[in-house]
């Protein structure tokens, strides 16, 4: 039996997902990592192949840390840019995280400032 690690566990978990989700240019996909000290989110038209917008916690202007009050803050910021595109709904991909902590910080962040998950 082999074993495997944290990251190659949340990679199969990852791909699984991936074949089920697909980002359109309608409705795109927002994308999320989150490594230990910082989080990040992009909106991605799998069709075209192309990220239409970025938000992390590692930007200048960004004030919060790598909490989940820093987490909303990138949610916030995700949609925000989502409307300045047009984009009004999105495709959750969680990347392989569990739906918990920073990531739904993030998730409910960005469906408050108005973004359709």
């Amino acid at each position: 039996m082999k074993v495997h690690n944290k990251v190659e566990s949340r990679n199969r978990i990852h791909l699984r997902i991936r074949k089920k989700l697909q980002g359109s240019e309608t409705r795109p996909r927002l994308a999320v990592f989150r490594s230990s000290k910082h989080i990040y989110a992009q909106i991605i038209d799998d069709a075209a192949g192309r990220t239409l917008a970025a938000a992390s916690s590692r930007e200048k202007e960004f004030t919060g840390g790598g909490n989940c009050r820093g987490a909303a803050e990138v949610g916030k910021l995700i949609a925000q840019r989502c409307r300045e595109k047009g984009i009004e709904g999105v495709v959750f991909d969680r990347g392989g995280f569990k739906y918990h902590g920073r990531v739904k910080a993030l998730a409910d962040a960005a469906r408050e400032a108005g973004l359709k998950l």
